[in-house]
């Protein structure tokens, strides 16, 4: 079963975002693109690697009208804990949504019931809250916070010019395709 154009399901959660918790919902996230970052626990190993990539790309992000969302499975109070202790994690300002009852990551398919963790899964939202792309990867293997800016990029793009696509490698400004039936085979 494909998560492409699965909507978001309704939801609160709690969030710890610049050394304040607050309640986010399904209605916070629509009208933005959104980027759901999930990652198996607070206090591990790959994991702050990749949320200071993202944390260090976040402006990036936000001047492209997309929020980030970091998600595990820990509670608020955990993720405030590992922001004042760890200086990776400090440099964060996105919100970091916790899931104690897994309801986001079971939603998305993310969750490793044996585990009680969710595996390192990215999805973006378009801003009706639906998934226009994801990948789940191993838990041993750190994401690229440049990659996933340029597939918002591009699924912005799309979103905005539906008759067009992005090559590979596709960056903002760069040429772009219009499929038709004089290209079958030219590309």
């Amino acid at each position: 079963m494909t998560m492409l154009q699965h909507e978001i399901t309704d939801f609160t959660a709690n969030v710890y975002q610049n050394d304040d918790f607050h309640e986010l919902t399904k209605a916070d996230v629509l009208g933005h693109w959104s980027v759901f970052f999930f990652y198996p626990a607070d206090f591990t190993f790959v994991c702050p690697t990749e949320l200071e990539d993202l944390a260090e790309a976040y402006p990036k992000f936000k001047e492209a009208g997309c929020e980030i969302y970091s998600v595990s499975c820990d509670t608020h109070f955990v993720h405030k804990a590992w922001h004042d202790a760890n200086e990776k994690i400090a440099k964060i300002e996105y919100p970091m949504i916790a899931d104690p009852t897994a309801t986001l990551a079971r939603d998305l398919d993310t969750y490793n019931e044996a585990d009680g963790l969710a595996e390192r899964g990215t999805f973006i939202l378009n801003p009706e809250g639906k998934v226009v792309a994801y990948e789940v990867i191993s838990s041993n293997v750190g994401r690229n916070a440049d990659e996933l800016l340029r597939r918002v990029q591009a699924s912005q793009f799309v979103y905005e010019h539906g008759d067009q696509v992005c090559p590979a490698k596709w960056q903002p400004g760069e040429e772009t395709i219009e499929p038709s039936l004089d290209l079958v085979g030219m590309i």
